[in-house]
């Protein structure tokens, strides 16, 4: 049965695997993103794609509201993809980057989470996953702004796991490590900060977003009906194991 899905930060690296794996499942597919040139080949492919940014409340709300028209069910699941890297210690980060850290990757997500929640809850349930990384949950030098902002997205996600349980509103995460995408570019500017990078990983090696892509799939289609309020940590085994 086709389902609607709509992928908040869709012209992201992970955002179009996601979004041509869920085509390929038969279901619909909305793109909400800044930079609608980078969808034109899954729109192409049947995707409806809105041009927006994710800190317009006005626009997210069109865009649930989109989506929820492709299915008679109403919107099945949302993914929550918009993000940044920002690495720099403490005394040397602005406020106004600090706090532009976290309306990137924390303001937008409690955004997403409270339209797209307003609009399973009319529709009788859903699902959501969210970003995280593996710098919410593992002390990494100079990472302090997104260690904030995604140690709180996943005190948000468990939370919002137990708020809508009984409303049918499954709510998850995936906590990539370093992931091989244009974002991770910013960060892996040398032969020898990957090597580096990557030496810190039990698996030595980066993710692919192939692996995070179809992660999230997973979990907006095929999860257990019962799990929810999870952090699925996609990091080599760097943030529970010691190499």
């Amino acid at each position: 049965m086709s389902k609607s899905f709509l992928l908040i930060g869709g012209s992201s690296d992970i955002g179009l695997v996601l979004g041509e794996r869920l085509l390929e499942q038969g279901h619909h597919v909305t793109l909400f993103a800044r930079d609608v040139e980078r969808t034109s080949a899954l729109e192409a492919k049947g995707a409806t794609v809105i041009h927006g940014d994710a800190l317009d409340e006005t626009a997210v709300q069109q865009a649930v509201a989109s989506a929820s028209e492709h299915a008679p069910d109403g919107l099945a699941g949302i993914a929550h993809l918009v993000g940044s890297i920002a690495l720099r210690p403490p005394h040397a980060t602005k406020l106004e980057d600090f706090e532009q850290v976290i309306a990137t990757n924390l303001t937008s997500a409690f955004l997403t989470l409270k339209t797209g929640g307003k609009s399973m809850i009319k529709s009788g349930g859903g699902r959501m996953v969210f970003v995280s990384s593996v710098a919410g949950s593992y002390g990494l030098t100079n990472h302090e702004a997104i260690a904030a902002a995604k140690g709180g997205l996943e005190a948000m996600v468990r939370s919002a796991a137990s708020t809508y349980a009984k409303r049918g509103i499954r709510v998850n995460a995936v906590a990539p490590g370093l992931t091989d995408t244009r974002l991770a570019a910013t960060v892996l500017r040398s032969d020898a900060i990957r090597e580096a990078s990557v030496s810190m990983i039990p698996l030595h090696r980066l993710n692919q977003p192939e692996e995070v892509a179809n992660s999230m799939a997973w979990l907006l289609t095929d999860a257990p009906d019962n799990l929810t309020g999870q952090i699925l940590h996609l990091d080599g085994g760097m943030a529970k194991l010691r190499g």
